[in-house]
């Protein structure tokens, strides 16, 4: 595919208008498989940008909250068009800018469309209660009503299906919407607003900025209008945002993983390495659902071992713009760093780097953040490697001798996103589903992925544990309930 090599800059949508920020600065998007390559150039936003863009939500909120439910569906539908109308191109961007395949790409396109829909049609059924009430001349009941302004915040390695679960829903019920995007991918979240402009979302129903969260966060979470905060990315930051915000701010976040997948000795074992390449290696391990645990029984370990390593040397590490490519570079600099940082901390601990960690080189690899797939064996549930997130192309292979001990090492850490076992025994995949500390339990399926009619959403760390994303369920954090007691009068 052709690509333009002439460096656009894109501007802030705030009240309805594309608009340059207060610092008068701007930042570059590059392309990790090519650093060469900028994407865009993009907004370096202050703090004033941020208020502004508070202020223009809070007053297109009372208009959009009276709009009936079948526009704002309407909207969403076309919105929904428009990003399938240009899957191509978006898809192109998303790889350039993020980096991975370009299948996987379209995909994420063709979901964050399918989103739209799903929430267009899901908005025209939010409804509240009639209750009993014990003096028959009042009529109690309850409303559902949409909460304000709400900021959304997302990370990089969904850049557009995640702001779509969060957006959409939000609009869905009457929100306004404060959306600031990873600076690593400013450009295919500003394909999702300007779809939502282009439907016609009337003037400061979203706004858009870009830049630095140390400049903008402050008022994103604090501002006495912003009524919600919805965040996914790291455990650090997320802390930082739910001691921040103020006492009467609904909050909902979505953090870090450490998600195992246990192979029973009964398990298919072929497909159990699949699995686990799957859900390790594939979007480059950049994914909250990932698959950094394998807890293995000790009569199949070896032999899974043997086929782990099989399948991870057959796979292709590239430009995601390569048909060929099965796994793409890492998103930006610090996480190859952290990355690589992480295989040295295993090999210090005395686990046994069996395959792969050395950052890629020569040739076109020398361009962009590339590292080869790894896989650990003599992995102990203490070190830190077992414990913390990597957040990147990275398995940890723990040997068990028992059924129950793999349950307890899978649950021995601090997060509990997505868990997964391969066995082919129900009772044992029934204990497992019972007892794993966890939001997400899979059986023979990988660790990443979720339907988006399904809650999304983690225990521990990995989440609040208030409200879940996706499916029907997301509704619930973006409305309140208000009841009512109505007098009737007697009919004269």
């Amino acid at each position: 595919m052709a690509i333009d090599t002439a460096v656009t800059t894109f501007k802030n949508l705030i009240g309805g208008e594309w608009v340059e920020s207060a610092s008068g600065q701007t930042f570059d998007s590059g392309n990790p498989a090519d650093t060469a390559d900028i994407v865009g150039r993009f907004q370096a936003s202050l703090h004033e940008d941020a208020v502004g863009a508070v202020e223009a939500a809070e007053k297109a909120f009372p208009a959009w909250r009276a709009t009936a439910p079948s526009r704002r569906a309407e909207i969403l539908y076309k919105a929904a068009d428009l990003l399938e109308a240009g899957l191509e191109q978006y898809a192109l961007e998303l790889t350039r800018e993020e980096g991975k395949t370009l299948a996987s790409a379209r995909m994420e396109v063709k979901r964050s469309a399918q989103t739209f829909r799903y929430y267009a049609s899901e908005g025209l059924n939010v409804t509240g209660d009639t209750l009993p009430s014990d003096d028959p001349k009042t009529f109690v009941y309850t409303r559902k009503e949409p909460l304000g302004v709400v900021t959304v915040i997302t990370p990089w390695n969904f850049p557009l299906s995640i702001p779509a679960r969060k957006i959409a829903p939000a609009l869905a019920t009457g929100n306004t919407v404060v959306f600031k995007p990873a600076s690593d991918t400013p450009l295919i979240a500003l394909r999702l607003v300007q779809a939502l402009h282009e439907a016609g979302l009337p003037a400061g129903v979203i706004n858009f900025v870009t830049g630095s969260a140390s400049k903008t966060g402050s008022a994103l979470v604090t501002h006495p209008a912003v009524k919600a905060v919805t965040f996914t990315g790291s455990t650090g930051a997320g802390e930082h945002i739910h001691r921040s915000i103020r006492l009467s701010t609904r909050i909902q976040l979505e953090l870090g993983g450490k998600n195992p997948l246990v192979v029973l000795e009964d398990a298919d074992l072929d497909q159990a390495a699949e699995l686990a390449v799957k859900g390790g290696f594939e979007l480059t391990g950049q994914a909250c659902t990932g698959t950094s645990r394998v807890i293995v029984m000790d009569q199949v370990h070896d032999r899974f071992v043997e086929k782990l390593i099989e399948r991870t040397k057959s796979l292709a590490v590239g430009n995601g713009l390569l048909k060929e490519t099965e796994i793409g570079p890492l998103a930006n600099e610090s996480q190859l760093e952290n990355v690589l940082s992480y295989i040295a901390i295993g090999q210090e601990e005395g686990a046994e780097l069996v395959y792969g960690g050395e950052r890629i080189a020569g040739g076109e690899y020398d361009k962009g953040y590339y590292v080869r797939p790894a896989v650990f064996t003599g992995v102990t549930p203490e070190m830190r490697i077992a414990k913390e997130e990597i957040f990147g192309p990275v398995i940890s292979v723990i040997r068990v001798t028992s059924f129950k001990e793999a349950v307890r090492i899978a649950n021995d850490v601090e997060y509990g996103l997505s868990a997964s076992i391969c066995t082919s025994d129900v009772n044992r995949m029934q204990y497992f589903i019972q007892h794993m500390e966890s939001g997400m339990v899979k059986v023979n399926r990988t660790t990443t992925g979720n339907a988006y009619n399904a809650p999304f959403g983690g225990v521990k760390m990995s989440s609040t544990g208030t409200y879940r994303e996706s499916g029907r369920e997301a509704l619930e954090f973006y409305t309140q309930i208000k009841t009512v007691y109505q007098g009737i009068d007697d009919i004269k």
